[in-house]
């Protein structure tokens, strides 16, 4: 389940335009509405992993998560939801005015901090996981990172920035599933009241 808003947004990076032009920007638009409502849920997903936790690298975790929701979302209400609607608004063959472009440097900025963040809760959980002698959860965590670099690389473009937030959304759900496993085998036998895992 926690894998979905990755897979999600890699499937919407599909039909991301490779530009903001006025033939793309109604395109361009509407997958950054999709993501609007998207971006965020990949922070819950990080957050999720370490629910229940109190710990440091938890903690990072759930920053990370929050800095990318929060920031990543920004950019896509700035540099896609925005700027596409006055791209839109401008009619064919006009000349985009200078604000876009000022409206893009100040979404970019928002959306490296963003990134950073991603890169940030991956990078605790691989330390967590590392910590825990977990190899399965090391691994999705690593694949987490990889896929949180690329995306700070080529945003949700095909194909670098899809490539990345699909192993975004492989990592989560694969850490996801190491989550619900150590849970179910610390929890007391017949007790119906799951166990937080840690």
């Amino acid at each position: 389940m926690l894998a979905l808003p990755g897979v999600a947004l890699a499937v919407a990076g599909l039909f991301h335009p490779d530009y903001l032009e006025y033939p793309t920007a109604e395109r361009w638009m509407w997958v950054h509405v999709v993501g609007l409502f998207v971006f965020p849920l990949v922070g819950l997903a990080l957050a999720w992993l370490v629910r229940g936790r109190r710990d440091v690298v938890a903690w990072l975790v759930r920053l990370g998560g929050y800095v990318f929701a929060t920031a990543y979302t920004a950019l896509d209400v700035i540099s896609g939801l925005a700027a596409g609607y006055v791209t839109v608004q401008l009619g064919p063959g006009q000349l985009r005015p200078e604000a876009v472009s000022v409206m893009f440097g100040v979404g970019t900025t928002l959306g490296d901090y963003g990134s950073w963040g991603l890169i940030g809760a991956a990078v605790a959980l691989v330390v967590d996981r590392a910590r825990r002698l977990d190899v399965v959860g090391l691994a999705a965590a690593a694949v987490l990172v990889l896929g949180a670099v690329l995306v700070r690389m080529d945003h949700i473009f095909v194909s670098l920035g899809v490539v990345g937030m699909l192993l975004v959304g492989l990592g989560t759900g694969v850490l996801s599933h190491g989550s619900v496993t150590r849970a179910q085998k610390s929890r007391p036998e017949g007790s119906s009241i799951p166990l937080s895992a840690s």
